[in-house]
Parts: structure tokens; C-alpha cells; sequence
């Protein structure tokens, strides 16, 4: 059965679960096209100058000067990035970065559910010397160093947040509101191949499944079953075109116990078969 290329951080004599590096550096003065694969990580990608393209979950970004990228552990991606490119690539494992603190955790989830952020040269300048701050305090490694570290994090992803709006995100008006559906974001996000049922995540939530529907509809104008479907349309593709699993292993895989079903559902949502959608895009 094949599985989507995982890769995983490399730095044996460092924090095993963080690192950072000049883009410049990772190219060698080479392009680089990387096929789809994923990342048990988060990443930023933090470009100065930059040409190429950067397809995430199957939406293409293009590649230019003061553009970023924040991807999850799970998502599937692809990378063309010509030589010239500048920039930081910033790579941490949850057991490194994960605020316990409300205020800290609220700008992570909503930083967390960026993908692409176009910032102006004057913002992003700004954004740049954090990351140069982060970059320095890695190599240095002085005293409390690791420490260091997460407070600028912090920070970087406090002006991603202010900087970056997203249309398709949750709305300013309610804060109790914005906060669930973070949280009911997350739950989707590490839950959709064993958990589809509106009820069990209302539980988690600690809401009622009239509460958790109001939430996204008054947030994303959309029903909360709407949006478990979404998540498994997505794992569903990424599976579909990142591996040559047969449509069986795919819908086992899932959490379909009938495959019968998952191709019925799958072809609603999307208006082809499993192996019609795959066929499209080679």
C-alpha cells in the first residue's frame, strides 16, 4: 500500500523537533521542484524574493517577493522554487511550540489556519527580523536560547495574524464564537478519518449541536456538517492523487467500512468517481 511521502526534521545534534535555515542556502544556487509529499511538522516559509509556485492541498499560490506560507502537520503539498529565491524555512514539531496559555493558543490556531499570506515590503520587513532574531538565537544557542525562541514565535505569529487577513476565515464579531471554531477546526483537522458525526465533536466541544451549528454559520456561513464533509473531501483527494492506492484501501483508509458508500458520497460532493478525479489530473 503506498502512503504519501512523510519527511520529518533532521537535526540530530540540535532540538530534534525544530529548525531554521536560509532558503538561499537549502537551493545551493540550483531550482528545486519538489513532487507532493507531506510533513509530520509545521512549517513556515518565509520568502524575501521569491519565483515559483506553491500548490497546498491541491489551491496553487504563486511565489513572490514578501509572500509566507504556514502549513500543518497533514497537508499535502508541492513546491517549484526557482534559484534566486530568498528567504527563512521554519520548521517545529508541536512538542516544541504549543502554547498552553489562552491568549498565546487563540493567535497559534488562527495563524494555523493560513496557508498564504501576501504581506506589503514594509510589513513584511518586520516579520523578517523576527525570524532573523529566531535564526540568530539557533546558531548562537546562548544562554536560554530555546526560550528565546518561543517568544518570538510568539510574536511572529501575532503579526501573521495582524497582517494577514483571511476572507474564508472566521469573522472579528464574536470572540466566544471565533475561539469554538478554532477549536472545532482542530478537532477536524486530527479526528476526520475516525470521527464524521456532528454530535461527537458538539460533545467535545462541550456544546450542543444547535450551539456548534450556529457557531459556523454565523462565522463561516456554514453548517457544521458541511464543513466535516469538506475535511473529508480533502484527506480524500490528497490520498487519491499522492498515492496509486486502489479506491478500496482509500475508503478503508477514511473510516468507510463500505466503499460502495465513500464512492457514492465522493461523487456527489465532487461530481466524479474517485478514479475519474484521479485520472483528471495526471
Amino acid at each position: 500500500m503506498d502512503k504519501i511521502p512523510v519527511r520529518q526534521i533532521k537535526e540530530p545534534d540540535f532540538f530534534e523537533s525544530f529548525n531554521i535555515r536560509k532558503i538561499e542556502t537549502i537551493l545551493s544556487g540550483k531550482d528545486t521542484v519538489q513532487e507532493l509529499h507531506r510533513h509530520n511538522y509545521f512549517l513556515v516559509f518565509a520568502l524575501e524574493k521569491g519565483m515559483g509556485e506553491h500548490i497546498i492541498d491541491f489551491v496553487s499560490y504563486p511565489i513572490t517577493d514578501h509572500s509566507i506560507f504556514f502549513m500543518r502537520p497533514g497537508q499535502v503539498h508541492q513546491l517549484t522554487l526557482k534559484k534566486e529565491s530568498t528567504g527563512f524555512l521554519l520548521q517545529f514539531g508541536a512538542d516544541f511550540y504549543s502554547p498552553r496559555e489562552k491568549p498565546a493558543n487563540k493567535v497559534f490556531l488562527k495563524v494555523s489556519n493560513k496557508d498564504y499570506c501576501q504581506l506589503s515590503a514594509d510589513r513584511f520587513k518586520k516579520t523578517y527580523s523576527i525570524l532573523t532574531v529566531i535564526f540568530q538565537e539557533y546558531n548562537e544557542r546562548q544562554e536560554r536560547y530555546k526560550d528565546s525562541i518561543n517568544a518570538n514565535l510568539e510574536l511572529l505569529f501575532i503579526e501573521l495574524v495582524r497582517q494577514s487577513p483571511n476572507p474564508n476565515s472566521i469573522s472579528n464579531n464574536n470572540n466566544y464564537s471565533q475561539e469554538k471554531l478554532e477549536e472545532f477546526l482542530g478537532l477536524l483537522h486530527n479526528n476526520i478519518t475516525t470521527i464524521k458525526n456532528v454530535a461527537q465533536y458538539a460533545d467535545m466541544l462541550h456544546l450542543t449541536q444547535y450551539q456548534l451549528n450556529a457557531i459556523t454559520k454565523e462565522t463561516l456561513n456554514k453548517t457544521c456538517s458541511e464543513l466535516i464533509n469538506e475535511h473529508i473531501l480533502l484527506e480524500a483527494k490528497r490520498q487519491i492523487l499522492a498515492t496509486s492506492n486502489q479506491v478500496n484501501q482509500i475508503a478503508y483508509d477514511l473510516g468507510y467500512d463500505d466503499p460502495s458508500y465513500f464512492i457514492r458520497f465522493f461523487k456527489k460532493h465532487t461530481g466524479s468517481s474517485p478514479e475519474a478525479f484521479r485520472q483528471n489530473f495526471k
